[in-house]
């Protein structure tokens, strides 16, 4: 990998910009307007992603099939209803590492979370317990301890949670696969998000897997931050299930359908409990309406209900976009541009903040995490006035991303002087 010789003067910024090849595609997406009717410094796309250009007619293509078509359009031979969401699952698995077979667009992540748990969380006497980072996402914490409290068990002593060392802000490797090997007898469940929500940590999903495994646990991730975030490899690292949102790097729109991964060697497990509903039937016998349940081979076996076409339609927009751009291409400017950032914050070092994102690349995708001190707030309150949109989280995180679908090198340097500004 090369490593970019970053400068501090704007006109690197510019002359980044001015060699970047997919610096085009920026123009595809739609920037929220500042005060003074400018485009602002979006740098939130780790929460929301920006909405592409197409995807009001993608839209308007679905409600058009509607209103000519009525019911029939779940079978029009140009693009059924019935089988729309399977396009996006195929595109879902390039960027999972998956075979398409394994990964369905379904739900929203917690109601994904809760399917995967209902069959992948199998509690016993003496294997009960579930393993998550403290400083899970709250959703991931609610859905887990609900589960535990539903099979009977207490989250007092089910619940073991991964804690990093006094004085830092980030897990290491070492001392998640200490806990595995010590406690793994009595997990169930390891969930992990595969990049910390709050922190931007990328964790080695592959060796929490394979420890895991050693120790007869099951093992998920949330991929809620990961996916189109950072390079993916769910067949080969082989984890049982994943689950994740598509609103975030993939710009499916706000309270997006989400998606979900089942390793392919569960595929056909069929005494695996699940809550079932007629979309996960056998498709071949589906509209027979028998009283039996006859799985789909796969994640779409765990389907529960059709999908709400005109929901999806929006994500069909991104995904045209962003496997345009191919997702090797997207990191190495991702890295680039999340180094660059750092770079710039190094460059005017203060005791008012500090980075609590691991700093090696392979550890981290676009966020970073900026610890605030003393007035944080007031400081995130000053900047977000000067048009820089990135998010707060209590009680003292304010969290960046320069996605590199859509934001540029210019953008990160504005951020970074605005941001100085506001911390006078």
């Amino acid at each position: 990998m090369t490593t970019t010789r970053y400068e501090p003067a704007e006109n690197f910024a510019v002359a980044m910009d001015g060699r970047d090849p997919l610096a085009h595609f920026r123009e595809r997406f739609c920037f929220p307007k500042s005060a003074n009717g400018g485009e602002c410094i979006y740098l939130c796309g780790h929460s929301l992603g920006l909405q592409p250009k197409t995807a009001g007619s993608y839209i308007e293509s679905v409600l058009r099939e509607w209103s000519r078509l009525g019911v029939e359009g779940h079978f029009d031979p140009q693009g059924p209803w019935i089988s729309y969401h399977r396009l996006l699952g195929e595109q879902s698995a390039n960027l999972v590492g998956a075979d398409p077979a394994e990964v369905v667009v379904m739900n929203t992540l917690t109601v994904n979370l809760h399917l995967m748990m209902a069959s992948f969380y199998r509690p016993t006497k003496e294997r009960h317990k579930i393993l998550i980072e403290r400083g899970a996402f709250p959703s991931d914490q609610y859905a887990v301890k609900s589960q535990i409290l539903f099979h009977g068990f207490d989250p007092v002593s089910s619940l073991v949670e991964l804690t990093p060392r006094g004085g830092e802000s980030c897990m290491r490797d070492e001392d998640i696969q200490s806990l595995i090997d010590r406690e793994g007898a009595s997990i169930a469940l390891i969930l992990l998000g595969g990049v910390n929500y709050a922190t931007g940590q990328v964790f080695d999903m592959a060796g929490i897997t394979k420890a895991g495994h050693r120790k007869g646990c099951v093992v998920g991730f949330d991929l809620a931050h990961g996916i189109g975030n950072v390079p993916l490899r769910l067949h080969d690292w082989g984890p049982d299930f994943a689950v994740w949102c598509n609103y975030k790097y993939l710009n499916g729109g706000p309270g997006c359908v989400g998606g979900c991964f089942v390793h392919e060697r569960h595929a056909r497990a069929w005494d695996l409990p699940r809550f079932a509903g007629w979309w996960g039937h056998d498709e071949n016998t589906r509209f027979l309406m028998g009283p039996d349940f006859h799985p789909i081979a796969g994640a779409e076996g765990w389907q529960v209900s059709n999908l709400p076409i005109v929901a999806l339609a929006p994500l069909r927009a991104s995904m045209e976009i962003f496997l345009e751009a191919g997702m090797e291409r997207l990191r190495a400017k991702s890295i680039s541009l999340t180094g660059y950032m750092e770079f710039l914050l190094g460059q005017r070092a203060s005791p008012k903040f500090s980075i609590i994102t691991p700093r090696e690349p392979e550890r981290r995708g676009a966020q970073l995490s900026i610890r605030l001190c003393g007035e944080g707030r007031a400081v995130y309150d000053r900047i977000t006035e000067e048009g820089v949109i990135g998010d707060w989280r209590e009680p003292d995180i304010f969290r960046v991303a320069a996605v590199p679908l859509y934001n540029s090198y210019q953008d990160v340097y504005l951020f970074v002087q605005r941001f100085l500004a506001a911390l006078q």
